[in-house]
């Protein structure tokens, strides 16, 4: 039997994105070796989570404040996710530094490479989840890209809906799935 050409450029575009989803170094979503993040801490007032069992905040440093721990050029930084408002590809203020030092990074190694993996909550169709988690995992390019990284360094991939951080129908499991992370 032959496939049509776009029938072929489907198959290979999709066995290219399954091998780039299996190609994972493991470890947690925000580069943890637990790979959970256990219960939940309080809100922000908004329904958001703010920390988790461990104590750290959403963007994983302990006392829940933003931003990015102290790294070092050579090192990964540790927080490996941020977080989106419902609907936006906008990059919250509070994300900047976390942006910041993953260019910082990624300058400082120009062989290092890094998949920003573009995830959405289950709320809108299949299609428009793909595209919104694209747009959010290319606004993070862009970030980066301004910030002197080299575009060959950053590959985008959205997985939509369909692979959710956290289950649920409410707004702090919703708030946990709209994420852009970080897969060095």
């Amino acid at each position: 039997m032959q496939l049509k050409p776009y029938a072929r450029t489907l198959a290979i575009a999709l066995s290219l994105a399954f091998v780039a989803g299996c190609s994972s170094t493991g470890g947690g979503q925000d580069g943890d070796s637990t790979g959970g993040t256990g219960g939940t801490g309080g809100t922000d007032g908004g329904g958001v989570s703010t920390g988790t069992a461990d104590g750290r905040g959403i963007n994983g440093d302990r006392d829940g404040r933003e931003g990015q721990r102290a790294t070092t050029d050579d090192r990964i930084p540790q927080t490996r996710t941020i977080y989106f408002e419902y609907d936006s590809d906008a990059i919250r203020s509070e994300f900047e530094p976390v942006l910041t030092a993953h260019a910082r990074f990624l300058r400082a190694n120009p062989s290092a490479s890094v998949v920003l993996q573009g995830h959405t909550d289950e709320r809108g169709t299949r299609e428009y989840n793909l595209a919104l988690g694209e747009r959010r995992a290319d606004a993070v390019e862009s970030y980066l890209n301004v910030q002197g990284v080299s575009p060959s360094q950053v590959e985008v991939v959205s997985y939509g809906e369909e692979r959710p951080a956290a289950r649920g129908q409410n707004e702090q499991a919703y708030a946990q799935n709209r994420r852009v992370v970080f897969a060095y």
